[in-house]
């Protein structure tokens, strides 16, 4: 059996088939406004599809909980426009041109639109949020969101910094990407009224995927192309982002010329079109896309374990798997 991350991703799709259907329902219905480029801009990004794990996610905790209500559905929509709208905030920040293989919609409308549009997708998830009639999961859900935007100031913070550390750098992965994933776990075992002990382990659970897949996500930024990948590389490298490849590299350099070929290119913002080439050259040399990989499996590994409270099922080992393969998806 095909036990790659992609595979897993897709037998979680399965097993979730028909709630993540009504979920798709449930979003396209918050999607309606009477300012029609509002759907317009908003279906660009979520119509491009993606993997949905955060949504995932929230149906398979409430599943392995036990929950047979229809409240985890309107929860799953919440958390996935969450996701959409920190995304259409994130590609105007970051000046980004390409998303799952599509011109972003700050390219295609502008950066005033997806700002607006991604304020409508927020205020959408809340009225979700406030129809599950769970003031726990609202309070889970609006202290992620408050995370991700402190991620978002700290990565500005770390940005052309050579100085960051690597455990900056995590606290940063925590916040912006991680934390979503949490409250998406948590919450769903909310929804379900688990216990204590089950409400941690799926908690713990997000954090540590969500850890690990952001890791690797910045590690193949270096690897790859645009169309393996389904977005620029490089972008990372030419915004001055201190991602774990970059950090590594930063700490072992061999010798004074590649610390002053690192501190130009991140610090003095004095990049040349060879500068990135040089980069990844440097980056396969040492094998420090591996170093991060392995930085990652520590996390995907702490995620599985986490799961152990939880009653064996299918749907458990489906979402072990998908931690453990994590750090060994491909570009």
């Amino acid at each position: 059996m095909d036990q790659s991350f992609g595979a897993l991703a897709r037998t979680l799709k399965a097993q979730q088939a028909e709630a993540l259907d009504a979920v798709g329902d449930v979003i396209v219905d918050h999607l309606s406004s009477s300012v029609p480029l509002i759907p317009e801009v908003a279906r660009h990004l979520i119509g491009a599809g993606g993997k949905r794990l955060r949504p995932l996610m929230t149906l398979s905790a409430a599943s392995l909980c036990g929950y047979e209500g229809e409240g985890h559905l309107q929860l799953a929509a919440a958390v996935e426009l969450i996701h959409a709208a920190t995304l259409l905030h994130d590609d105007v920040v970051d000046d980004s041109a390409l998303r799952r293989g599509l011109r972003t919609a700050n390219v295609v409308f502008g950066n005033k639109e997806s700002v607006l549009v991604g304020d409508f997708l927020f205020a959408r998830a809340f009225e979700l949020m406030v129809k599950t009639g769970s003031l726990r999961v609202l309070d889970i859900l609006s202290r992620a969101s408050c995370t991700i935007s402190e991620g978002e100031v700290l990565q500005l913070e770390t940005q052309a910094n050579p100085a960051t550390s690597e455990e900056m750098y995590v606290e940063v992965v925590r916040a912006k990407t991680a934390a979503l994933f949490s409250a998406a776990t948590q919450s769903g075992a909310v929804i379900a009224a688990a216990d204590p002990a089950q409400e941690r382990a799926l908690a713990e659970y997000g954090m540590n995927f969500g850890i690990a897949y952001q890791i690797v996500d910045d590690a193949l930024d270096y690897e790859g192309t645009e169309d393996e990948i389904g977005k620029s590389v490089g972008d990372d490298f030419r915004e001055g982002k201190m991602t774990l490849p970059l950090i590594l590299a930063l700490a072992q350099a061999r010798n004074a010329e590649e610390k002053r070929f690192w501190h130009r290119v991140i610090a003095g913002g004095e990049r040349t079109p060879d500068d990135f080439a040089q980069a990844r050259r440097l980056i396969a040399r040492d094998d420090l896309v591996g170093q991060s990989l392995a930085e990652a499996q520590r996390y995907a590994e702490a995620a599985a374990d986490a799961l152990s409270v939880l009653p064996p099922s299918p749907l458990r080992d489906t979402l072990e798997g998908l931690a453990l393969s994590s750090f060994v998806r491909s570009a």
